[in-house]
């Protein structure tokens, strides 16, 4: 019973199938297979099972896929043609076919078929028909950015297709059936192809090309826009390096632009043209020399170049370049071609300048110390001890010394009023001068013992010398430029001297010598943050006089070295250290111990020296870091002066210590609308 069932149903399915083969209408031939199709009311999942058994194809039927078709062809086809029909089919109702690389085929709606694995093609496999690919298309000559709503409005995107573009590379992405994209592909050529835009060169003989310009937009921004579309007008740059205007645009918009450009390219009735450049930073008469040297050049390399008749003839006339120093301009008459280059040069010169603060630090400490011990004795009877080491004085000197200021008794012979000879004693005050000479010159402590016939000096002197200099120079200069300064004063020093006839009229002559701390330096700036600094710093004093003249005290250091900016460099230094000792005693005497100081006379010094330069560039730009540094020089001094002013004047308690006034050029910004707001309110309540 069952089985019998079973047969009947596969005898029902069979018919069902031979019926569906009949109303598909197939027929075979010999020599090719040809297919008519004739479906009413037909279940799709149904139509598409014959087909893909038709065709012999594996195809798997998204759940999704539902309804039924009507169609009918009164025309036979071939295995092609028929695939083609199938899609249609599908794509009419739709759904779309998404042919895996393994051979199956998917039936999906057309709405979900651009997330599957469509394949990619390219000029060589377009595909064709109504099944879904994906095309990436590189756009050339427009922007994709551009062009992508506009390709969007003639794109499928509800059965399926996806227009997206990728603006970092330019190019077009292109997802739906076939055709769709193909057709979509020709509009992109054809409108890529509409937006070629070249680029051509136009070199001028006799006008500037910036003016060429000015002309050519102000004549397409008057009468182009609104009335021309934006694409057909072209645009134009000018290079003034070469003299040439630069146009880009559509074929037709260059053509116009070019040959009017050659028309505004037409030469002078004057061959030779005048013009006054007023110069902001540089100095006219220092830019003479180099622009007559460019003009030269410019005439030589015209001449050797093989121009046209017109050019030689015109390099015959002489470019004439003066400068007028009150305005602080340059007056040029030149040819075009070389006006348009010394223009360029004046402009490249005449720029801001940056300036160098050049701090210089010269530090130096000393210490001396030095100690002084001897004794000198003398007799009557004519022995003596003495020596003259150190800042000793002499004892015979003294002794004489001492005997010429004592005072004296002299006994004179009078004659009186009666002829008689009277006799009486007159006291004379002895000479102090010597002595007191002498005395001016003892340092330290000395005392003198006289005893009977015998006297005695000790002198005894110690010394200590500490010294701390600090000076700090400072000056600021533009680059390249040369500047000094000195503190100090100048020395008259005799150079030479002569006498007349019979010693009259003698005369000196004498040169001033400057002593002090002089700062002389050439700063440049190198690419980046370096300063090349060129410096001579000199550090000298006066000494004391000698015998000829005086003695002076000099240090100084020239050098170059390159210092970044705002860094300290160490230019030189100087440390010594100096010991000296000076013995006087007499022969085998002074040599016997403890006594032998009674036989001699001794000086010790001792002299340590440190002396260093220390150099700090500072680069300064613009006006704000000058008026920055040049604030805080001046608020360190009136901080300097209010101080003295507080401790005020020492026996004159009523009279002010002068201070500078406060520096008020301080840039001032406005309130913030918070603020404005708050001094508003203040008001109100006021």
């Amino acid at each position: 019973m069952g089985r019998k069932l079973h047969l009947t149903r596969i005898r029902k399915g069979l018919a069902k199938y031979a019926a569906l083969l009949f109303a598909a209408g197939l027929s075979l031939s010999v020599s090719a297979v040809e297919y008519a199709a004739n479906f009413k009311g037909t279940d799709i999942n149904e139509f598409i099972l014959i087909v893909g058994k038709t065709l012999n194809k594996t195809i798997i039927i998204d759940p999704n896929v539902r309804g039924n078709i009507n169609v009918r062809s009164f025309e036979l086809m071939d295995e092609e043609l028929y695939y083609q029909f199938f899609l249609s089919v599908l794509e009419v109702y739709g759904y779309s076919v998404v042919e895996m690389p393994n051979g199956i085929m998917k039936v999906v709606r057309s709405s979900d078929a651009k997330k599957s694995n469509v394949p990619l093609v390219n000029d060589n496999s377009e595909g064709d028909g109504d099944v879904m690919i994906t095309r990436v298309v590189e756009v050339k000559n427009v922007s994709v950015q551009e062009l992508g709503p506009l390709i969007r409005q003639f794109s499928d995107q509800k059965d399926g297709g996806h227009v997206t573009n990728f603006n970092s590379a330019n190019v077009m992405m292109l997802t739906g059936h076939a055709a769709s994209v193909n057709r979509l592909v020709n509009i992109i050529q054809s409108v890529d192809q509409a937006g070629d835009q070249r680029v051509d060169i136009v070199r001028l003989k006799h006008a500037t090309a910036d003016d060429v310009v000015q002309v050519v937009e102000k004549i397409y921004k008057d009468t182009g826009k609104g009335r021309v579309p934006e694409f057909l007008i072209p645009k134009i740059v000018a290079d003034g390096r070469t003299n040439s205007v630069v146009v880009s645009g559509e074929s037709q918009a260059r053509t116009k632009a070019i040959e009017l450009i050659k028309r505004l390219d037409d030469e002078l009735e004057n061959q030779g043209n005048t013009q006054v450049f007023y110069l902001d930073y540089a100095k006219a008469e220092d830019l003479v020399k180099v622009l007559q040297g460019v003009s030269k050049t410019l005439q030589e390399e015209a001449q050797g170049s093989g121009k046209s008749t017109r050019s030689r003839s015109s390099n015959r006339n002489e470019t004439s370049i003066e400068a007028h120093a009150d305005s602080n301009s340059l007056v040029i008459t030149a040819q075009p071609d070389t006006m348009r280059s010394l223009a360029n040069v004046i402009e490249k010169l005449d720029v801001r300048r940056a300036q160098v603060l050049v701090e210089a630090i010269v530090v130096e400490v000393l210490e001396g110390d030095g100690i002084n011990f001897g004794l000198q004795w003398i007799t009557e009877q004519g022995g003596m001890l003495q020596f003259n080491n150190g800042t000793t004085v002499p004892v015979g000197a003294l002794a004489v010394a001492a005997e010429q200021a004592r005072d004296k008794t002299i006994k004179r012979t009078v004659t009186g009023d009666d002829a008689q000879l009277n006799d009486f004693e007159e006291t004379v005050e002895g000479d102090l001068n010597a002595l007191g000479q002498l005395l001016g010159g003892v340092n330290g402590l000395a005392a003198g013992v006289v005893k009977n016939d015998w006297g005695a000096i000790i002198q005894a002197v110690s010394t200590d010398t500490n010294s701390n200099i600090l000076a700090t120079p400072s000056v600021t200069t533009m680059d390249n430029e040369e500047a000094s300064m000195i503190v100090g004063q100048e020395v008259p020093i005799i150079t030479g001297s002569a006498a007349g006839d019979n010693n009259s009229n003698p005369f000196q002559t004498v040169d001033r010598q400057e002593v002090g701390i002089k700062l002389k330096v050439t700063p440049q700036i190198n690419d980046g943050t370096a300063v090349q600094l060129t410096i001579e710093q000199e550090v000298s004093s006066v000494s004391g006089a000698t015998s000829v003249d005086i003695s002076v005290n000099k240090r100084a250091i020239n050098t170059t070295v390159i210092a970044d900016d705002g860094g300290m460099v160490i230019l030189g230094g100087l440390i010594d250290e100096d010991v000296q000792e000076s013995v006087s005693k007499v022969p085998l005497l002074g040599d016997i111990p403890i006594l032998g100081h009674l036989f001699k006379s001794t000086n010790t010094s001792k002299r340590k020296r440190n002396l260093l330069v220390f150099i700090r560039p500072t680069i300064v730009r613009d006006s704000r870091s000058m008026n920055e540094l040049s604030h805080a020089k001046y608020k360190f001094i009136r901080n300097e002066q209010l101080k003295k002013h507080d401790d005020g004047i020492d026996l004159m308690p009523f009279e002010d210590a002068p201070v500078l006034p406060e520096w008020n050029d301080a840039m001032v910004l406005p309130p913030t609308y918070e603020e404005f707001l708050q001094q508003q309110n203040e008001k109100k309540d006021d």
